[in-house]
């Protein structure tokens, strides 16, 4: 399926709650910075690494994989901060885990054909090496600097 702006916009304005893996306590990471930003902008983040499993990060528990997620929580996208390997077993988990899944994100410099194909056959909408930090401002509006600096 091509990605266009009025796709882009589309998953950006249906999501409410996101899943992150590869989310980073560290706050050099981009993942942390997404994560907040994302926040900002009013989306749940669902903190998604096994190295900090248990922990707290931005107000929500850390999950160690998608198949710890709580049934409670209603998953809209998956937005991963990983290397392009890992990706068709976080995709694999996703589609089991999350049979509503609108959307699956994969940031700047991950891509994995293979991967998106299996998501899109299963009738879930697939971005690839792009982030949706960058694409928010651009399509919606609100600069991750005005949102960095406390304004909306």
């Amino acid at each position: 399926m091509p990605v266009t702006d009025d796709l882009i916009r589309k998953v950006l304005t249906d999501t409410q709650v996101i899943a992150l893996v590869g989310a980073s306590p560290n706050p050099d990471r981009p993942s942390f910075r997404v994560a907040r930003f994302l926040q900002s902008r009013g989306y749940r983040v669902v903190p998604v690494n096994p190295g900090q499993s248990g922990a707290m990060l931005h107000g929500e528990q850390v999950y160690p994989d998608l198949a710890a997620i709580p049934s409670g929580i209603a998953v809209d996208m998956i937005d991963i901060f990983r290397r392009p390997d890992a990706v068709p077993g976080i995709v694999d988990q996703a589609l089991v885990r999350f049979p509503d899944l609108k959307a699956i994100w994969m940031q700047l410099g991950v891509q994995h054909p293979d991967a998106a194909m299996t998501a899109e056959a299963r009738g879930v909408t697939v971005i690839q090496n792009r982030c949706p930090a960058i694409e928010y401002p651009r399509l919606i509006g609100a600069s991750p600097l005005a949102v960095a600096a406390g304004q909306p």
